[in-house]
């Protein structure tokens, strides 16, 4: 993996949208969602038919309001949520056919980091890189909250990475918000993904914190040939970033586009309340 410089103020005039990939082919992608469908006992439908496909090396930023399925989409892709059809293929595997232990096995190669960083604040953000290896790592000391020697060599990479290796020993407690945004980055590459799903992560921080954190995504995508997934609620830093956009109404997809060939009009339109 290639490493970030400590201030990540470089690369402000980066254009991922001029050499952006088409949607991606399901049998180039690293991460095929094929006609996903998500009901609820109350017959609300949440996901009606959507597919989509991330290739290595791209990012793909996913827009819509407010219950369009956007969440519901991620976390049926990561196992969180069994969908009621389709397919989720990663590596090779349906994850929306396993369940327990199969599940778990399978769906390793997928990262989440969410809105909010969790970290665990009393313990160090070396320690906090290193759960992310956890996953690999299943014994009764793991259980216990001990964590695997081996992995502090590489957690120390990966802080280096999102640079941020100078606070290795500084309890996450103490951390800015875009510092913690940027250790959860830090431990799902510890978890050694093909595939990150950012689900909202820049929601809670200010703009200069969000912009840092956009940029390491979009790094993750363009030199560590990372497929990542971004649900954001600014299109302005979704037509930045993203290679390509995919707009989601009323749990459908509404397109599924270059960044550079869709308009700020239609991404508008994907908030226009319908009676």
């Amino acid at each position: 993996m290639s490493t970030l410089p400590h201030s990540l103020a470089e690369g402000l005039d980066f254009h991922p949208q001029s050499g952006a990939h088409a949607p991606a082919a399901e049998s180039s992608a690293r991460l095929a969602v094929r006609n996903l469908t998500m009901r609820y006992p109350n017959g609300h439908t949440a996901l009606d038919g959507v597919s989509l496909g991330v290739r290595a090396g791209e990012m793909v930023v996913i827009l819509g309001s407010n219950g369009c399925g956007k969440s519901t989409l991620m976390k049926c892709v990561v196992g969180l949520n069994r969908p009621t059809g389709g397919t989720v293929e990663v590596a090779g595997r349906d994850l929306a056919r396993l369940s327990g232990k199969d599940l778990r096995a399978a769906r390793l190669p997928v990262a989440l980091i969410s809105q909010h960083a969790n970290l665990v604040k009393r313990r160090s953000v070396l320690a906090n890189v290193c759960t992310g290896a956890l996953g690999r790592h299943r014994s009764l000391a793991t259980s216990l909250g001990r964590l695997p020697r081996s992995e502090m060599e590489p957690a120390r990479g990966f802080l280096d990475e999102v640079g941020l290796l100078h606070l290795a020993g500084q309890r996450a407690g103490t951390l800015s918000g875009g510092q913690a945004q940027r250790v959860a980055v830090a431990r799902a590459l510890a978890q050694r993904p093909q595939v990150v799903l950012a689900d909202e992560p820049v929601a809670s921080l200010d703009p200069e914190a969000a912009d840092e954190v956009m940029r390491l995504l979009r790094r993750l995508a363009t030199d560590d040939g990372l497929a990542v997934v971004a649900v954001l609620h600014q299109p302005e830093l979704a037509t930045r970033y993203a290679d390509r956009l995919i707009g989601m109404r009323r749990g459908k997809v509404e397109f599924d586009e270059r960044a550079s060939s869709v308009s700020m009009q239609r991404i508008s339109n994907l908030y226009v309340a319908q009676s």
